[in-house]
């Protein structure tokens, strides 16, 4: 078709004067000849009406060049004709691909032009060569440019889903381009469709790289097609699981107990590591990795790294084996040295911690325990993360070994003398010295004077003078204080301690200050329901009920208030003074009263003896001249009535 476009007898037409084709229809053939040279005379002729065909001068035309001298017009106008499909826009037709380059591919579908396609659209199929035939879809017969425009994308969308459910349904075997990755997967061209290839369905084993396959053009097997969401999901392993399958077979039948094969680390997991035996998968569980610990598999296999396993089991399918890797090699503690006995010292590593105790190995593959209780002279039990951790390089004895159960304990804190063997030489009864605060109870307060020496101070123990509820008003954990020993337990590994003995009693001296009936200035420090605590000179303390707080002016004592008070009871003994205020001006208006009644009775003693003396010297004549007078005094009062 491309050899119609030279036909001189088209240039010779284009160059023909305006004069010979005046005033003919057939000017404006002439006139799109000019304006498009490459369109071939015969598809331009296709072009023009029929009345054009009919009244165009081919006698004059042909006088210039003869075309054909043979053909007559109606003869070369069907041969035309029938070179020609009869195409209409928005179909699918096949064509061929003429030629291509870097950014188009023409298309000859048997128009009367050629079509040019983006090679974008043709990315899927990198193989794509002249010649190749190839499904296009027809979206102008002749756009602006008199170019026909075509799409082999859209005319694979067409008939894409039609191909699709006709794969899923026929289990075909169908060829994409993988476009990109995406989240879990890769995203494949199928059909001008985006498929969904999960990652696991890119092969039968992992994989890790899935950028290694962007770009490619693979066989898949479409297994799941969503119509609703216009979902496809292909799979590539799909292809391959067939033939594996009958691998696993030959290889299954032939499995063994105790039967050593060589596998392929294919995956590791926190808890084991996967074997490829050749289609086959097994797993080795992270105990039978090594006869030591192992805190994960990666410690001891790589990826893609090969390797002997024995089969340890299966089950009755054999779809599940279980494999092992330090079987392959003997017990260590049957190669543990026949001379190590208890008592021995050892060296060895912290590989796990517990509560209760760390581990500890000697040997690989060979552990002992180090319990809690065994890491301290002290009764105290604490975690055993206190005094180790992983990784610590430590020394310990031997305390029991069992070869046959394979087990072993150790201790550290037999390394050292027990501070309890000499106990009486170094914190003798009415010795001094400093103890850390370790715990609190409402009777007392637990120290340590150093690791594995604890006594207990005893609440009525901390201070001579005050009543201290609870220890932490005293001291705090941590805190440092001064101790004296008191008393020896050493069955139960207890000293017991004060901290006032440290001082003289100032009871002593209290016994002389505070007597009874001594009154003295006093502080409300505390106030309660029972009463209230009073803070007297020299630190002391003493306490008044509530009906001897009462004020001279019937008003009750105040919190902080300062106010005289009276001691009506002193127990050295008990280290208690009983206080009343009231009693101060109760016994103070007692005084007044029993002051007056005596100051009364003198003079009404002295009175009496007064009246006696002169009783004692009165006469007979003063007798006589009372009587007178006292008529005198009668006769006069008559008067003034």
């Amino acid at each position: 078709m491309s050899e119609i476009n030279e036909n001189p007898e088209i240039n010779e037409a284009a160059e023909l004067p305006a004069e010979e084709t005046a005033g003919t229809e057939a000017t404006e053939v002439v006139e799109e000849v000019v304006v498009v040279p490459v369109v071939p005379y015969v598809r331009v002729l296709k072009e023009t009406s029929a009345k054009a065909d009919e009244d165009f001068d081919w006698d004059a035309f042909e006088g210039t060049k003869s075309v054909n001298t043979t053909a007559t017009k109606k003869e070369m106008t069907d041969m035309y004709d029938n070179t020609l499909s009869i195409l209409q826009e928005k179909e699918v037709v096949d064509g061929k691909v003429i030629s291509m380059n870097k950014r188009e591919v023409v298309v000859d579908i048997g128009y009367k032009s050629d079509g040019i396609v983006s090679v974008n659209e043709f990315r899927y199929n990198p193989a794509l060569k002249i010649g190749d035939k190839v499904e296009v879809y027809v979206e102008t017969l002749e756009d602006k440019k008199g170019q026909l425009t075509l799409s082999h994308k859209k005319a694979r969308a067409m008939r894409s889903w039609d191909r699709v459910n006709a794969a899923l349904e026929n289990d075909e075997i169908i060829t994409g381009f993988i476009k990109c990755r995406t989240k879990g997967g890769m995203i494949v061209d199928v059909f001008g469709i985006e498929a969904f290839l999960p990652g696991s369905q890119i092969d039968v084993k992992p994989i890790r790289d899935y950028d290694i396959y962007v770009n490619k053009t693979m066989e898949f097997k479409v297994v799941k097609i969503n119509h609703e969401f216009r979902n496809v999901v292909v799979s590539h392993k799909a292809l391959i699981e067939a033939e594996l399958e009958q691998q696993k077979k030959d290889i299954i039948s032939k499995l063994e107990k105790g039967q050593v094969l060589e596998g392929t680390v294919k995956n590791i997991t926190s808890y084991g590591v996967f074997i490829d035996l050749g289609g086959v998968d097994g797993l080795i569980h992270i105990t039978d990795l090594s006869w030591g610990r192992v805190a994960h598999p990666n410690e001891i296999v790589q990826l893609d790294q090969k390797i002997n396993v024995v089969i340890l089991d299966f089950d009755d399918d054999k779809k599940r084996i279980a494999l092992g890797l330090k079987q392959l090699s003997s017990h260590p503690w049957d190669n543990l040295s026949a001379e190590l006995k208890v008592g021995d010292v050892v060296k060895g590593k912290v590989v796990v911690m517990a509560d209760y105790g760390a581990f500890i190995e000697i040997a690989p593959g060979v552990e002992g325990l180090i319990h809690v209780s065994e890491m301290s002279w002290s009764q105290h039990l604490r975690s055993a993360q206190d005094f180790l951790k992983v990784g610590d390089e430590v020394e310990a004895t031997i305390l029991t070994l069992d070869r046959d159960e394979r087990k072993m304990s150790l201790g550290i804190k037999q390394m050292k003398n027990d501070p309890w063997d000499k106990i009486e030489v170094k914190y003798a009864i009415g010795s001094k010295h400093v103890a850390r605060v370790r715990n609190f109870t409402n009777f007392g307060v637990f120290v340590e004077i150093e690791e594995g020496v604890d006594g207990l101070i005893h609440i009525s123990d901390l201070s001579w003078t005050k009543k201290i509820k609870h220890p932490s008003e005293f001291t705090a954990i941590g805190a440092e204080v001064d101790v004296q020993v008191l008393d020896i337990d050493k069955d139960n590994r207890r000293l017991s301690l004060g901290h006032k003995q440290l001082e003289e009693n100032p009871w002593d001296v209290f016994e002389t200050i505070f007597t009874v009936d001594s009154v003295h200035e006093g502080t409300v420090i505390d106030l309660f329901d029972k009463g209230a605590v009073i803070s007297l000179p020299y630190g002391v303390e003493g306490f008044a009920t509530p009906r001897h707080l009462v004020k001279e002016d019937g008003s009750n004592v105040k919190m902080d208030e300062k106010l005289d008070f009276k001691v009506i009871e002193f127990s050295k003994s008990a280290k208690r003074i009983i206080l009343s205020h009231s009693r101060v001006y109760e016994d103070s208006k007692k005084s007044e009263e029993t002051a007056k009644k005596k100051t009364a009775a003198k003079q009404t003693q002295k009175g009496m003896k007064t009246l006696k003396d002169n009783v004692e010297k009165t006469t007979l004549g003063d007798i006589s001249e009372l009587a007178a007078l006292r008529t005198q005094m009668e006769e006069k009062e008559k008067r003034d009535n």
